[in-house]
């Protein structure tokens, strides 16, 4: 069977045309001529026997379906080709480049602060840029290669995405500091059923604490919805009901100057797992794997203390 034949110059210079949906813009950012670009495409086409790209004089440039799943898995090789690179440049040194990396919104204030300066601390080389959004989007940026790992809740993954458990984090109830039961040390959800809800409504999140309520086969009364983690603290602090997170801040105070209570769940309920998750069909640059190494390795010294601190 003959070998499909083409060269590292035509892959970029598809890929760019790609992304970008047009010759013109591809051929500024790698300066190069237009037709340079046109024609390395095109020989891209005729040694793979695929037509990749469809040509709009008036709308630019579409991926076919045979051109969208080359470009899909042609975003991680050139990430490696690059590393390849890299590898060679530096024999021996420090990593070096971008690594782009995934978190859904509402982790984000929580986690990326502390793993973007500790990972800047053991590889001041490499920069890291986040790509923060839901779900969703997220996994939609694996799959696309827009992104190496993603920081996220570990439901519904799909058995394309391989998640790494680095983290838990059991639900809470939040309540207003002057309601009748933020005195307490724990709070039932089935003392709050007749209570109206601050509900944070994100696909799937929604979901997830809807779940929480019917495991105890209670209907929960859902007044107010917002995708705002922040504004659902506020509306809580407003007492215009109570809510469920999963993340705690260090502090009571919401931007509104408004003050809230975090208290556990009396009722047994499963934590949520945080995880890393990545493509796997997809193989990680050696800075995505450093950036995994340190969040597991992160989340192993945090169990016994937090262990010691519940005993």
């Amino acid at each position: 069977m003959k070998q499909p034949s083409f060269t590292l110059v035509q892959l970029r210079y598809f890929a760019a045309a790609a992304e970008h949906g047009s010759m013109t813009i591809a051929a500024r950012e790698l300066v190069v001529s237009q037709s340079a670009v046109s024609t390395a495409i095109a020989q891209l086409e005729k040694g793979l026997g695929v037509q990749l790209l469809l040509r709009h004089h008036a709308r630019g440039l579409a991926l076919t379906a045979a051109g969208r799943e080359f470009y899909a898995e042609l975003r991680g090789y050139l990430a490696h080709t690059q590393e390849l690179a890299d590898s060679a440049t530096n024999a021996g040194q420090a990593l070096v480049g971008e690594l782009v990396i995934g978190c859904f919104d509402t982790l984000a204030p929580f986690w990326l602060p502390t793993l973007v300066a500790e990972y800047g601390r053991r590889h001041p080389g490499v920069e890291v840029r986040a790509l923060e959004d839901e779900h969703s989007a997220l996994k939609r940026a694996l799959r696309g290669g827009e992104c190496e790992v993603a920081l996220m809740y570990g439901y519904d993954l799909g058995e394309d995405l391989v998640p790494t458990v680095v983290g838990v984090a059991p639900p809470h109830v939040v309540l207003a500091a002057d309601h009748p039961l933020a005195g307490g040390a724990t709070v039932a959800l089935a003392d709050l059923a007749e209570e109206p809800m601050v509900l944070l409504d994100l696909p799937h999140t929604n979901t997830y604490f809807r779940s929480l309520f019917a495991e105890l086969g209670i209907e929960p009364q859902v007044r107010h919805r917002t995708r705002g983690y922040e504004t659902v603290r506020a509306m809580v602090a407003a007492g215009h009901g109570y809510a469920v997170l999963n993340q705690r801040p260090a502090h009571d105070l919401t931007y509104a100057g408004g003050r809230v209570v975090a208290l556990p769940i009396r009722e047994e309920l499963a934590p949520l797992d945080i995880v890393l998750a990545r493509a796997r069909d997809g193989r990680l640059t050696r800075k995505a794997e450093a950036f995994v190494k340190m969040c597991v390795g992160l989340h192993r010294d945090e169990e016994p203390a937090k262990e010691a601190a519940a005993r």
